[in-house]
């Protein structure tokens, strides 16, 4: 998908979106979708502290380039945007991990599943370490 053209890419991210309405794994579906995508370690562009600065879904799409914050994002706002979890309580949180001083921005779905912890698909909360520490919460909405 990341080595198509624009409109290949947003029909790509729009066919995700209907399989995520019937699937029985969506949460996968969405992961295995985003988990290679082009990868870059700081966008300078984008301040997860600053929601002015996050681009739409369509943009990310567009721009093909994705940090850990982005990749969070699209996720969040991917799901976001099925009836299946328009209703849903969707976060992104950022956390650093206390023990190894890394830091993680992660989707949390319904304050049970966990997803792009350490660039891993979904998990359940239960399957965490607990040293951690929040240092932004998020809620996504529906994007416009």
């Amino acid at each position: 998908m990341f080595n198509q053209d624009i409109e290949q890419r947003l029909n790509s991210w729009l066919e995700l979106r209907k399989r995520i309405e019937v699937s029985e794994n969506p949460l996968e579906n969405v992961w295995d979708f985003f988990q290679s995508s082009p990868f870059i370690p700081y966008n300078r562009k984008i301040n997860p502290y600053n929601p002015q600065s996050w681009p739409t879904p369509w943009e990310i799409v567009a721009d093909n380039v994705y940090d850990d914050f982005t990749k969070a994002l699209i996720i969040s706002q991917t799901l976001k945007m099925t009836k299946r979890f328009r209703d849903s309580a969707i976060l992104i949180k950022t956390i650093l991990d206390i023990t190894e001083k890394i830091e993680y921005n992660l989707v949390y779905i319904e304050d049970t599943w966990v997803i792009n912890y350490c660039d891993n698909g979904p998990i359940t909360i239960d399957e965490m370490t607990s040293s951690f520490e929040i240092e932004n919460i998020v809620e996504v909405s529906c994007p416009r």
